[in-house]
């Protein structure tokens, strides 16, 4: 895709979220209902398939168009970011490693938004060590059985394909692509056995689902037999995207908290003028402005690089770092601009504050990130 065209998908995006979803985020968001018709919208513009091939059906968009994509869904309402990414997570699983029958048979269909999918890797006693998961895969003739718990599974009860990380040994790991029917009621020995209620990240379903016995034909092991055991290398992989993707959505939520707070500040007056006259409060916009432009420039930077074929894990964590910690700091300074106003529903700031430590927690926390980040630091200077 050219500029031009990406400006112009860009554009129209951002007068859907201005006119569609940022003035109705709250008939969704508090009571956490899910916003079938914005999805529905996002599957009419393509977004399904965002980064798969156009020879799958997808728009085949390079990672510095999506993360635009992202962003601007997150400054409407961050959920809606949520959906897309867990689908095109477990797609970007079977195009970089699934067969080509897996490739042909999934990923068109994916691409349209008629399968949903998910990626389900945490657990309940495995979140930050994902290495320490117990979900088990067991061969029993031309079959797999699984058996297992998996926790925090964004798009779970509504999704057709699940991205399943289970421990095929003692020593290994496997992804297994789990096709089911969507819906809460089960599906031969899989069940949503909770719903989980959430501070912030409402309006999308985040749910632990288990497995009880539930038996996956030979084929759906990533990749065919080529992939036994290199589920978690393959899932580190992928979560690249992940992680940009997650620091879009930081741009997103604090480009909405510095929108809000700018406007607020311009509007109310204290002492005779508007308070944005006031040098602590100009103080706090200067430094939030500058802020959400380092941490855009260090997403798209992130992006250009995973474009230009790079490893980005090092710069997809700084990215993921410092964006989210931005958020959550912006979505703060955003609140105490609008003194008590922030503190109620009325504003989105106090949505915004809720939404923002999905960012610091999700994929790999900000603890996580300086581990990840160091180690390439040292690795890169053994180099």
């Amino acid at each position: 895709m050219d500029a031009q065209t990406a400006d112009q998908m860009i554009e129209t995006l951002a007068r859907f979220v201005d006119r569609d979803v940022a003035p109705r985020v709250r008939d969704f968001e508090l009571d956490d209902l899910y916003p079938d018709d914005m999805v529905d919208q996002l599957q009419a513009f393509g977004l399904f398939g965002a980064t798969v091939p156009e020879a799958y059906g997808g728009l085949g968009l390079d990672y510095t168009t999506y993360a635009r994509v992202i962003e601007e869904l997150s400054r409407g309402w961050m959920s809606l970011a949520g959906v897309i990414n867990s689908h095109l997570i477990a797609a970007q699983l079977i195009l970089r490693f699934g067969t080509e029958d897996q490739r042909q048979r999934l990923l068109p269909d994916m691409a349209a938004g008629h399968r949903r999918g998910c990626f389900s890797l945490s657990e309940p006693d495995s979140g930050s060590d994902a290495a320490a998961l117990r979900c088990r895969a067991r061969r029993d003739g031309d079959e797999w059985v699984v058996d297992g718990t998996k926790m925090w599974v964004t798009n779970g009860e509504r999704a057709a394909i699940v991205a399943l990380l289970a421990r095929t040994t003692d020593d290994d790991i496997s992804c297994f692509i789990v096709e089911k029917a969507p819906g809460p009621d089960g599906d031969g020995g899989i069940t949503i056995s909770k719903h989980i209620d959430k501070l912030g990240y409402r309006g999308l379903e985040t749910v632990e689902m288990s497995y009880a016995g539930h038996r996956l034909p030979a084929d759906s092991l990533l990749g065919g037999e080529d992939g036994l055991g290199q589920g978690f290398r393959w899932a580190l992989s992928a979560l690249e995207l992940g992680r940009i993707n997650v620091a879009a959505r930081g741009v997103g939520v604090a480009q909405a908290a510095f929108d809000a707070a700018l406007a607020y500040a311009q509007e109310r007056e204290t002492f005779g003028r508007p308070i944005a006259q006031h040098q602590a409060i100009g103080f706090k916009l200067a430094e939030m402005a500058t802020k959400l432009h380092a941490a855009r420039l260090m997403v798209r930077d992130a992006a250009r690089r995973a474009d230009a074929g790079e490893r980005v894990d090092m710069e997809a964590g700084m990215a993921k770092l410092f964006a989210s910690e931005t958020a959550a700091e912006l979505a703060l300074e955003a609140m105490r601009i609008h003194g008590g106003n922030g503190f109620t529903t009325e504003y989105p700031v106090e949505r915004l504050y809720r939404d923002a430590p999905l960012m610091i927690i999700g994929e790999g926390t900000s603890e996580i990130q300086k581990l990840v980040i160091s180690r390439n630091l040292l690795a890169r200077a053994a180099e």
